[in-house]
């Protein structure tokens, strides 16, 4: 009688750690498209604290993080971002006081500071176009 290996319990290991490392990745693409969308002066309330006065993408983010913070410390460990080239390489960046953790308020702060050099790149881009011809 054949064993569909499918079924063992190593493989449904693997396909729910597969599931979750995907789920995060969704949840940090969410988590930094959810706070650039948001005004520069938005609420920085961290996510243990109630939602009121809250937008919904603030809302989203702070869950997402939530998600993310595989370990639930309130902290993003390089462990646990590992997985996300893009976060894992702004890992020193983001991490403004140097604990080897990323807070929230840091990745809000790492937010504004990526808004603001997007912002510089598209100006620059603009001004190095050249004029449309009229007609």
């Amino acid at each position: 009688m054949a064993v569909n290996s499918a079924s063992s319990p190593a493989a449904l290991r693997s396909s729910k750690s597969k599931t979750r490392a995907h789920l995060a990745r969704t949840a940090l693409g969410s988590i930094l498209a959810a706070l650039m969308a948001l005004p520069a002066q938005a609420d920085t309330t961290a996510p243990e604290t109630g939602t009121e006065g809250l937008s919904k993408g603030e809302i989203k983010a702070q869950r997402e993080f939530k998600l993310l913070d595989f370990n639930g410390d309130g902290q993003l460990s390089r462990s646990e971002v590992r997985l996300f080239p893009r976060l894992a390489a702004a890992f020193d960046s983001a991490d403004t006081n140097h604990d080897g953790l990323i807070s929230y308020e840091e990745v809000r702060a790492f937010t504004v500071i990526y808004r603001a050099e997007r912002a510089r790149l598209r100006a620059a881009q603009a001004d190095t176009k050249p004029p449309a011809d009229e007609k």
